[in-house]
C-alpha cells in the first residue's frame, strides 16, 4: 500500500471519501480485495486481504 498517482492500467474505487487504486491485472488475479483500518490495544493500521496466497516465502512482515 502506497501513495501514488492513477495510471491508465489502474482500476479506481472510492469509498467513504478515500480513493483506492489497484492495477487491473493484479485485481483480476487477487479479487476480492478488502482494505480495513483496524484499531486494537496493540495499535492500529491497515489490514489488506485478497484471494492471493502469500506463499511459503512470506513471513509476518508487510513487505511481501
Amino acid at each position: 500500500m502506497a501513495l501514488d498517482e492513477p495510471k491508465k492500467e489502474d482500476e479506481i474505487f472510492e469509498k467513504s471519501g478515500i480513493t483506492y487504486m489497484i492495477d487491473k491485472t493484479l485485481l483480476k488475479d487477487a479479487k476480492p480485495v478488502n482494505v480495513d483500518y483496524i484499531t486494537s490495544d496493540r495499535g492500529s493500521g491497515f489490514s489488506i486481504t485478497s484471494h492471493l496466497s502469500a506463499g511459503s516465502e512470506c513471513g509476518s512482515c508487510t513487505s511481501c
